[in-house]
C-alpha cells in the first residue's frame, strides 16, 4: 500500500471511529429512550464502517492504532451536554452529507455501499431533528405542521414587504424629480404591475427547477436503493425507527421497501436525499400567483393616496401610510427574528425611510438636470 493510499485508508477508519464515538456520546445523554436507541445502532452502523477500513489496514499488513477521539469529537460531545442533542443534530448532519461527498469519489468506497450509508444517518439525523419534539398522540399537530405554517407566513411578510419597499422608493423617485400626480399614478402602477409579474415569473422558475432537478434525483436514488443488499436493510428501518416507529414496524417497513413498494421506495429516496415531500407538491402556477399576490398588496400601499390627492399632500400621505405599514410588517418579523417587536419595527421604518430619502433625492437632483 502506498503512503497517500494508506493515509487514506487511515483517515477513513478515524472518521468512522469518531462518528461511531459521537453517536455512542448522544446516546447517553438523550433522555428520551427510543432516541437514545437510535442513537447507538448508529454508532454500531458507524463501527461497521470502520471495520471495512480496519480490514483493508490488515490486508496489507498495516497495524490498527489504538482510538483515541478528535478534539471536534470531544467538542461537540461537550456542546451537546451543555446545550442538548438537538443543538448538535445540524452539524452532525452537515459532517455525514461531506463523508458521502468524500467517499463519491473512492471507488472502494462506493462498491461498500458507504455512500449509501452516510447518506442514510444524515437522514436519520435530519428525521431526529424534525421530529424529536413531534407529540406522539395521534391526531395531534405536529412539529412539521407549525414550521410548515411558520414559512408560509415568513414568506408572506417578506413578499409584501419587498412590494410596498421596492414602490415605495421608486414612487419617492419620480415625485422628487418634479412629477405629477398623473405621471405619479402611471409611474406606481406601471411599478407595480411589472414588479408582480416579475416576482411570479422568478417563483414559477424557481420552483419548476426545484422540482425538476428533485425529481431526476428521485428517480437515480430509486435505482439506487432497489439495488440495495439486505444487509442494508437496517439503516432503512432505522430511518423510519427516527421518526418515532417502534422497531417492530420500522423493520416492517423497511420489508416493504425491499420488496419494491414504488411509494415506499419513492418516500426513503426523498428522505436520504433531505427533499421537503411539502415542496415537492408546490404548483409552480400557484406558487407563482401566491408572489404575484403579495407583491401587488405591498407596492399598493404607497400608491393609495394618490388615487385622492394631489402630488403635494399626495406624497405625505404616502409616506405616512408606507412607513406605518413598515412598522407593522416589522413587528411580524419579531416572530421569526427573535427580536423585540419594537426593535423590528423600528428597524424596518428606519430602513424604508433611508432607502425611500436616497431614491427622493437621486430624483429631485436628476430632475433638476433633466428640465
Amino acid at each position: 500500500m502506498e503512503p497517500r493510499e494508506h493515509e487514506r485508508v487511515l483517515r477513513n477508519w478515524r472518521d468512522e471511529r469518531d462518528s461511531a464515538a459521537l453517536y455512542e456520546a448522544l446516546a447517553t445523554i438523550e433522555l428520551n429512550p427510543r432516541l437514545s436507541n437510535v442513537f447507538r445502532k448508529l454508532a454500531a452502523s458507524e463501527l461497521e464502517h470502520s471495520e471495512y477500513w480496519a480490514e483493508r489496514l490488515r490486508a496489507e499488513g498495516k497495524p490498527v492504532p489504538a482510538f483515541r477521539p478528535s478534539q471536534r469529537t470531544r467538542i461537540m460531545a461537550g456542546l451537546a451536554r451543555r446545550f442538548g442533542v438537538a443543538f448538535v443534530i445540524p452539524n452532525i448532519t452537515a459532517r455525514e452529507l461531506a463523508d458521502r461527498d468524500r467517499y463519491s469519489n473512492q471507488e472502494d468506497a462506493k462498491a461498500a455501499g458507504l455512500i449509501q450509508g452516510e447518506r442514510a444517518h444524515a437522514a436519520v439525523m435530519r428525521t431526529i431533528g424534525i421530529y424529536r419534539d413531534m407529540p406522539r398522540e395521534e391526531g395531534t399537530a405536529g412539529h412539521g405542521e407549525g414550521a410548515t405554517l411558520g414559512n408560509n407566513l415568513r414568506a408572506a411578510i417578506l413578499g409584501a414587504t419587498d412590494g410596498l419597499a421596492s414602490n415605495f422608493c421608486l414612487l419617492m423617485g419620480v415625485a422628487g424629480g418634479g412629477a405629477h400626480t398623473p405621471s405619479i399614478l402611471l409611474t406606481g402602477v406601471a411599478g407595480l404591475v411589472a414588479g408582480a409579474c416579475s416576482m411570479a415569473l422568478g417563483e414559477w422558475l424557481s420552483v419548476t427547477n426545484a422540482r425538476e432537478m428533485a425529481k431526476s434525483q428521485i428517480d437515480r436514488e430509486v435505482e439506487d436503493l432497489e439495488e440495495r443488499s439486505d444487509w442494508q436493510r437496517k439503516e432503512l428501518a432505522l430511518l423510519h425507527e427516527a421518526k418515532g416507529l417502534s422497531e417492530e414496524d420500522a423493520r416492517r417497513a423497511a420489508d416493504r421497501i425491499i420488496a419494491q413498494d414504488p411509494s415506499a421506495i419513492e418516500s426513503l429516496a426523498r428522505d436520504e436525499l433531505l427533499l421537503d415531500a411539502a415542496q415537492m407538491g408546490v404548483s409552480p402556477a400557484s406558487a407563482a400567483a401566491y408572489s404575484f399576490l403579495l407583491f401587488a398588496i405591498g407596492a399598493i400601499v404607497p400608491l393609495l393616496p394618490f388615487f385622492f390627492a394631489s402630488s403635494g399632500s399626495g406624497v405625505v400621505a404616502s409616506i405616512t401610510l408606507s412607513l406605518t405599514a413598515l412598522f407593522i410588517l416589522g413587528l411580524l418579523t419579531s416572530f421569526f427574528n427573535a427580536r423585540s417587536p419594537m426593535f423590528s419595527g423600528f428597524r424596518q421604518v428606519g430602513i424604508g425611510a433611508a432607502a425611500a430619502a436616497v431614491t427622493f433625492i437621486v430624483g429631485r437632483i436628476f430632475g433638476a438636470v433633466i428640465a
